[in-house]
């Protein structure tokens, strides 16, 4: 026990001490943040951009009104002149487009014989926003000949908003949903991002010091399974370190940012509102946010908690004990990409599970299946969490992951203690079959 803990402080006291670490945990929160916030900037540059589309209307559909509504677009009414002229004026001048709405007798003709022209290919959110435009035109158009007021008709339309209630009688939100899914997602990815981060450095670990021939004088004095062990565990707790400091830079980083450029919203937004709707939207807006405060504290945040730990360190334990063993059947970085695949695949595929079963079905057949089963639980169990799993579902789930981490370190030792001294040969599953064996 006491060579164990020896190994686990010089592993994790050799990654702390490092250049590269000390650099990285000090500047990944800062480039995150600052990425962040340069995508942001260019976003909303992008967006305040004013586009100038040039367009010639044959069909006079389109009103004042109708093109004065955008706030990223600017027409310029060319129907003036030739739709050549017009095309060539729009080609060769400061334009964002054209837009050609021919004459047609049918509006079912027309909706289909739209054109726009533009030197690049246009934005996504650009061609959507025109066609809202003229599709809102064309369906008042067709309603006005049928004879049904089209202002008369959108006045009559209602919204409903359904309250979400337990039998118990407690009120849910829908908001509340999104707010589990962040949840859920943002766990699960961490976790995926930590197994193959600190994972692969336990694998780079191993070969290092099994090509500098150092681990033929440190097995002299402790057993391949305490090495492997002791590398696994103080790689996890230099992680688990690397990890805490990033959590209070980011927190500290979005206090700072809230305070000096935070702003109330509230009052710009309601102020070209009458004062009746906005008490109603002040009303619902405090409402809306009780309903998502207490749901939050009726949550079971310390258990959620306690269960992130254990899913977080037994999904990474299970997979570096592979990593390790992948590192001590090779002798170079470069021929372990033969046996990452098996590795890579359920991580993958949990995060897929995630996305496409727990957000829709978290208690579905599917998310339930691989919440169970050990190379995708830490992720898939901790996307389900937030939304409530019995307590004998997590349990099964923890044992069959601890029964698994167990047999696969099981494994991993078996590998390790013979390709460790392996030199000069490219090892094969076949290799790795026989190595079990001995």
């Amino acid at each position: 026990m006491n060579k164990l803990k020896l190994i686990i402080k010089r592993e994790f006291l050799s990654k702390v001490r490092n250049k590269t670490f000390l650099v990285m945990t000090i500047l990944s929160p800062l480039m995150v943040v600052g990425l962040g916030a340069l995508v942001g900037y260019l976003s909303q540059m992008n967006q305040d951009s004013i586009k100038i589309i040039g367009y010639v209307d044959d069909s006079k559909l389109l009103t004042k009104e109708d093109i004065s509504k955008s706030k990223t677009i600017e027409y310029k009414n060319l129907s003036d002149v030739d739709i050549v002229i017009a095309k060539s004026q729009v080609e060769h001048g400061d334009y964002y487009g054209f837009l050609y709405v021919p004459k047609k007798d049918s509006i079912v003709d027309l909706a289909s014989n739209i054109e726009f022209y533009s030197k690049d290919p246009p934005g996504l959110q650009v061609i959507s926003e025109i066609e809202v435009m003229v599709e809102n035109r064309l369906n008042h158009i067709r309603l006005e000949k049928q004879g049904i007021d089209a202002e008369v008709l959108d006045a009559a339309k209602i919204n409903s908003n359904i309250k979400i209630l337990s039998f118990s009688g407690e009120k849910s939100s829908k908001l509340i949903r999104g707010v589990k899914i962040a949840i859920g997602l943002s766990a699960g990815y961490l976790i995926m991002m930590f197994i193959i981060i600190y994972g692969a450095m336990v694998m780079r670990s191993v070969i290092e010091e099994k090509t500098s021939r150092i681990i033929e004088v440190i097995i002299s004095s402790v057993k391949p399974f305490q090495l492997m062990m002791g590398k696994i565990i103080g790689t996890a707790l230099a992680g688990l370190l690397q990890f805490s400091i990033w959590g209070v830079i980011l927190l500290i980083l979005s206090i700072v940012a809230t305070t000096i450029f935070g702003a109330d919203v509230t009052p710009m937004a309601a102020g070209s509102l009458p004062i009746q709707e906005v008490s109603i939207l002040d009303t619902v807006a405090k409402t809306e946010t009780q309903i998502i405060i207490e749901e939050l504290l009726r949550m079971p945040l310390l258990p959620l908690f306690f269960a992130f730990i254990t899913y977080f360190l037994g999904g990474y334990l299970l997979y570096s004990a592979l990593y390790a063993a992948i590192g001590a059947a090779v002798d170079n970085e470069t021929d372990t990409q033969q046996f990452m695949l098996p590795v890579i695949i359920p991580l993958i595929l949990g995060v897929y599970i995630g996305f496409a079963s727990v957000v829709n079905e978290p208690h579905g057949t599917l998310a339930t299946v691989f919440s169970m089963i050990p190379f995708t639980s830490p992720i898939v169990m901790l996307m389900r969490i937030p939304f409530g799993v019995p307590w004998w579902q997590i349990t099964i789930s923890l044992l069959l992951l601890i029964g698994t981490f167990i047999l696969m370190v099981w494994f991993a030792a078996k590998i390790y203690r013979i390709g460790i001294l392996m030199y000069g040969k490219k090892p094969t599953y076949k290799d790795l079959y026989k190595w079990l064996k001995y």
